[in-house]
């Protein structure tokens, strides 16, 4: 009902939460023309819908979050929370109506502390900013998503981020200890600890960690950091199937090797990279695989790695000699999505996670997928861990061609759940995935989900319409 009463950008409703706004907040951090606010509307996912903000409030502090959810509240407004924008599911996207809650200029690092191995955040924080910021304490904050130099570290919490490094490091969930959090009716809370171990009551703390705004407002986060490592060294290896890599890689893992990184690329993806950026490549390249080690011994690491590559298969196998080298080989991996967007204009990403043992299946049903729907899909993959990223490659222009493209993205999620994984392993869910989160978890697991976020938020105002 409130979202139906507010569609319009200035009837009376929203002219009353205006001025309520501007009683707690600087008239600067309010943004109401709608030239201005449809900026705000969406994040960088296709296929999802977005509503048109009643209002957009770029807090500073904690105390004005509070004051716009108590107005949210007393009003029944809904909150969509934002951060940089840059998810590919759908979740920042704004309903009718709504107040969109940008947390971009809370952006302090409030403390960096080697001996406890801890950065105290807020939010708006960029991602590459706090590694920076760290590196120069002999410290690294691993989390590394592709889009790191824009991210934010409240973004990267929302929706559990992950990157490159994730299959020795692990994810965002698994370096956040504690959080403040304003909850829907403007109450603080805290969660978690800042010492190294800690285990008072449920963990609230990993709830929040991937609930997309939907449970609270993230407004400061304690964050453990690691010893900065040695420089990685990276190898390629080229094979002349996808199978013969996935097969490598199988190989690497059951081996007991600990690569920081351990990357995959089809024969799509390299052709992408290739034309767009002339990587010279060669054109036989089915598959690529790249490997990284940040250890005391990276170039023995290498080439053990390098012997089980070529045991699968392998056709070349190139380690690097220093940092420099290490980065070129990096390079055509960090293009892929740039490439692959130049193919038809538009992609759609998908974010399947599979056991590792099942990587071959996925990429021969992908191919199948692509050949059945005639489009280009290329895959890139987190490959010691399994996360897939098949990228779906179409001309949004095109209806006929959107529609195989949404049918393919569906059915390689369909695929991914087949073969024992998950619909998202970093992404999120958002508006783009809601119908497979339901089939992933059962009609119980939905009931229970959904009572955690009643509980949470009983009228149900943070990001409506998103994740369920």
């Amino acid at each position: 009902m409130i979202m139906s009463r507010i569609e319009a950008p200035r009837d009376e409703v929203t002219g009353n939460l205006l001025d309520r706004l501007l009683a707690g907040l600087p008239a600067e951090a309010v943004l109401s023309d709608p030239d201005v606010t449809v900026a705000y509307a969406n994040d960088m996912a296709s296929f999802c819908e977005a509503g048109t903000p009643a209002v957009v409030v770029l807090p500073r502090t904690v105390e004005e979050v509070q004051h716009v959810m108590r107005i949210a509240t007393e009003l029944r407004v809904p909150v969509v929370p934002q951060g940089a924008r840059t998810g590919l599911s759908g979740g920042a996207n704004a309903s009718d109506g709504c107040i969109v809650l940008s947390l971009l200029k809370m952006d302090r690092i409030l403390e960096i502390s080697p001996v406890d191995r801890i950065a105290v955040v807020e939010p708006g924080v960029i991602n590459a900013a706090l590694s920076r910021a760290v590196n120069e304490h002999g410290l690294c904050y691993p989390p590394d998503p592709s889009s790191w130099e824009m991210c934010t570290i409240g973004g990267n919490i929302g929706t559990a981020s992950g990157g490159l490094c994730c299959v020795k490091y692990g994810v965002t969930a698994e370096y956040v200890l504690g959080l403040d959090v304003v909850l829907a009716d403007g109450r603080l809370m805290h969660t978690g600890r800042r010492t190294a171990k800690g285990v008072a009551g449920y963990d609230l703390t990993r709830l929040f960690v991937g609930s997309e705004g939907s449970l609270g407002i993230v407004v400061r986060a304690v964050l453990a950091l690691k010893p900065q490592p040695p420089q990685q060294l990276v190898l390629a290896a080229e094979f002349a199937s996808a199978a013969a890599a996935c097969d490598a890689v199988c190989r690497i893992m059951e081996g007991g090797h600990v690569p920081s990184l351990l990357e995959l690329m089809d024969r799509t993806t390299v052709k992408a990279v290739n034309d767009m950026a002339n990587m010279g490549l060669p054109e036989t390249t089915e598959s690529l695989l790249l490997a990284g080690f940040d250890t005391s011994d990276p170039a023995a690491d290498l080439a053990a790695l390098g012997a089980l590559c070529e045991a699968a298969g392998a056709t070349q196998v190139v380690p690097a000699d220093d940092l420099a080298e290490s980065e070129l080989l990096l390079q055509a991996r960090r293009l892929s999505l740039t490439a692959l967007e130049a193919v038809r204009g538009v992609t759609m990403i998908d974010d399947v996670c599979v056991p590792r043992s099942r990587l071959g299946d996925l990429f021969e049903g992908v191919e199948r997928i692509a050949e059945k729907h005639q489009l280009t899909i290329g895959v890139v993959a987190h490959a010691g861990d399994g996360n897939t990223h098949p990228t779906v490659c179409f001309d949004a222009g095109d209806p006929d061609e959107s529609r195989r493209a949404r049918e393919s993205f569906d059915e390689i999620m369909a695929l991914g759940l087949e073969l024992g994984g998950t619909i998202t392993g970093e992404h999120g869910v958002g508006v783009l995935k809601k119908e497979w989160l339901a089939r992933e978890i059962g009609p119980v697991g939905v009931e229970m989900q959904r009572a955690i976020k009643t509980a949470f938020d009983p009228l149900g105002i943070l990001n409506p319409g998103k994740v369920f």
